[in-house]
């Protein structure tokens, strides 16, 4: 009965209706016109202008996009930044050391002295969004060829971009939303001085492991602490001792009040992709060929980091954010892969499509425009099936495989300019320079046993899985000169590339030559993969996602006419959004029942400290004996995570979760288990938001960490 619920529920976004609110990643300028009526009935208390404004502070002056892969934001008028553990951690494990541990022990700063520098690491604030829909199309002509229309959008959106920054220091893009129909223009300021502040030990902030990864119930505090610095004028700037901490427009008070089931909740973050148009047969795909290829290459790479960082302290210092992000969304396609299966979503895009087509044929004018949109697109994506895992195998197994073969290609530039004698000396000498400046920090983390059985694992699955009229020559080579051994090919590669250490590579950029560069074998290597991909598939490629795109803006505008009176948001492109939902149990399965929070009893009840994943610290278990939660407590208990079912995706990790007066009640950080389809297919029944409680978060800063200072320069409303 409840798969019934479920199913009906689902199907319930092709009929003619409004969107339920828990469902939609809204861009936050259209608030007023689509949405604040519904969130105000649904208990939030604050405008659409309290949330978005231009001119005036606002909530969304506190949200940041950290780093450009997750979510963060500010909770203070001294610069302090809240944000996942997960999305702290490449920081986190940079400075840490078997001498210092910080991914162990955690680490808090007790002064701003103590606060560590990330290089690279920024924030990114929004300043404002506008809709130049019509700037644009009033340029585009209907004759162009769909080539020609991405040529002219990108040349318009530049000069656009350009004229509203021209004079400031802020930068400014154009995106696209719904494959092309419309556009927004978003206007950043970006701020490179982001410092660490703290974070819990690891067995707070990463409790449970991959084995709660994407589950309900959880007792993880996922959170890490950083802060903004700024010029002494207030602007950005490089990272200098002289510059001080960042006052944001706006923070987000912490609420201390506690939550019950039914609350307002609402998300603002950059949720990064979703395919929620996407058609059955990129359904099909996914299930099929796609997410299946994923998993298969990921578990034999953490198996094979796995092994090695078993061994040693330092090792597992090294790979421990290599191996989280290579974890993270293997297990999400494994579920993803069950979920689209379990609601029959392929099927139900069918369906869809059959609906669209028979509305499409029922007036001339509409058959004209939309009558083969659905056919050709499943054609289309026939097409590509043939490709797929090229596509998949290249980004997994080889861009993202053994790291000596993209960093040997880094140096693709250099060769190019060193084969030519024309080129400037004053150029071949800047381009080692920056080269130079990246050798430190890439041999850094890196570890050569990894990197070998990666390299031959990695070629072999390539081999074996790729059709052959679609490998290079690399692997003819290997078939002929070492008998098809990827173990000895690997071998001979670590035996005469200058990719295997960082004093070689120093050795090399101190004297480049042409010819001991363009014969290294790992560059060579490389460069015979990319170089075979780009002459032979590319543009068989990008010719079939030229087609798609054309075909999925046509099918999404079609769709919107048919169904007028609909609230259609734009799948998510790691822009600013925002979604609305309440705190909400829900049943995964039969007999089952889950609550909408969990305790530290949670905790202890998992502990096992023989598993890494499950180790409880001596000092958080005596607090827990002593009941010493604080006016963090509740009830005579401490609630470590909740759930409601917001809609968001990867890119929301950091996301502060608000209560409908704008207050700050925990932290975004996972979705859970049975909803893994939520990147294609929204389930109501199922789908929510794994949220850390914000008072978890205070006790583990004051009680762990022993940083009652960070808590005091916050707002905390009582």
């Amino acid at each position: 009965m409840k798969k019934l619920f479920s199913y009906i529920l689902f199907t319930a976004f092709l009929l003619p209706v409004h969107l339920r609110a828990d469902e939609g990643m809204w861009l936050l300028n259209m608030l007023k016109k689509i949405n604040e009526g519904e969130m105000q009935s649904m208990g939030m208390k604050l405008s659409a202008d309290q949330i978005y404004s231009v001119n005036n502070s606002s909530v969304k002056d506190a949200i940041v996009s950290f780093g450009g892969f997750c979510t963060g934001e500010m909770i203070s008028k001294n610069g302090l930044l809240l944000t996942n553990h997960h999305c702290g951690l490449d920081a986190i494990q940079s400075h840490s050391t078997t001498e210092h541990d910080y991914l162990t022990n955690g680490f808090w700063a007790k002064t701003h002295k103590d606060e560590l520098p990330n290089p690279g690491l920024f924030v990114r604030f929004l300043v404002r969004m506008e809709d130049v829909t019509e700037k644009i199309k009033a340029e585009l002509s209907d004759t162009l060829t769909e080539t020609a229309r991405q040529a002219a959008i990108t040349r318009i959106g530049n000069k656009l971009s350009k004229e509203a920054t021209e004079g400031t220091h802020y930068t400014a893009e154009v995106r696209s939303m719904f494959h092309g129909d419309e556009f927004y223009m978003f206007v950043y300021e970006t701020f490179k001085d982001v410092r660490m502040v703290g974070a819990p030990p690891s067995s707070i902030g990463n409790y449970g492991g991959d084995t709660d990864n994407w589950m309900w119930p959880r007792h993880t505090g996922d959170f890490s602490i950083f802060r903004v610095y700024c010029g002494k004028d207030g602007k950005p700037a490089d990272y200098s001792e002289d510059n001080i901490p960042y006052t944001p427009k706006h923070h987000l008070p912490v609420s201390l009040k506690g939550i019950k089931e039914g609350d307002f909740s609402m998300i603002i973050g950059y949720p990064g992709r979703t395919e929620r148009y996407l058609t059955s047969g990129g359904v099909e795909m996914a299930i099929d060929m796609t997410s299946p290829s994923v998993v298969k290459v990921r578990e034999l790479k953490l198996e094979i980091m796995r092994n090695e960082m078993k061994k040693s302290d330092k090792v597992r210092i090294q790979y421990q954010s290599k191996h989280n992000r290579t974890s993270n969304y293997w297990k999400y396609f494994i579920g993803q892969i069950k979920q689209l299966k379990r609601m029959r979503v392929a099927d139900q895009k069918k369906d869809q499509e059959r609906r669209f087509t028979e509305w499409a044929n029922a007036d001339a004018s509409r058959k004209a425009k939309y009558g083969t949109v659905a056919s050709d697109l499943r054609k289309a994506y026939e097409d590509m099936r043939q490709y797929a895992n090229t596509r998949i195998y290249l980004r997994e197994a080889i861009l993202q495989g053994a790291e000596i073969l993209p960093y040997a290609y880094s140096f693709d530039a250099l060769a190019t300019a060193l084969s030519k004698k024309e080129t400037p000396k004053e150029e071949i000498s800047k381009m080692t320079a920056s080269l130079s400046e990246g050798v430190e920090e890439h041999f850094k983390d890196y570890h050569q046993p990894i990197d070998r059985q990666l390299l031959s694992a990695m070629l072999k699955m390539y081999y074996n899985d790729i059709p052959k009229d679609q490998q290079s020559d690399l692997f003819r080579e290997i078939e002929k000169k070492y008998k098809g051994n990827f173990e000895k090919y690997a071998d001979d590669v670590f035996k005469k590339s200058m990719f295997t250490s960082a004093d070689k590579v120093k050795a090399f950029l101190a004297k480049p030559d042409y010819k001991k560069l363009s014969n290294d074998p790992a560059y060579k290597g490389m460069k015979t993969i990319i170089d075979h991909y780009n002459a032979n598939i590319r543009g068989k490629v990008t010719a079939i996602e030229t087609k798609l795109n054309a075909l999925n803006r046509a099918y999404i505008k079609g769709s919107r006419e048919m169904y007028p009176d609909r609230k259609f948001f734009p799948d998510a492109n790691s822009t600013m959004r925002l979604t609305y939902g309440k705190v909400k149990a829900y049943a995964p399965a039969d007999a089952v029942q889950y609550n909408w929070f969990t305790t530290i009893d949670g905790v202890m009840e998992k502990m096992d400290n023989s598993n890494p994943e499950f180790v409880v610290q001596d000092n958080y278990v005596k607090l827990y004996n002593h009941k010493d939660f604080g006016q963090y407590g509740e009830a005579g208990n401490l609630r470590v995570c909740f759930i409601s079912d917001n809609d968001i995706t990867g890119g929301n990790s950091g996301s502060g979760v608000m209560n409908g007066e704008g207050h700050l009640i925990g932290l975004a950080f996972d979705g859970n288990w049975e909803a893994m389809s939520g990147d294609i297919a929204f389930d109501p029944a199922y789908k929510r938001t794994i949220n850390t409680d914000i008072r978890y978060v205070l006790w583990v800063i004051e009680k762990i960490g022993n940083a009652r200072h960070l808590i005091d320069e916050m707002t905390v409303i009582k």
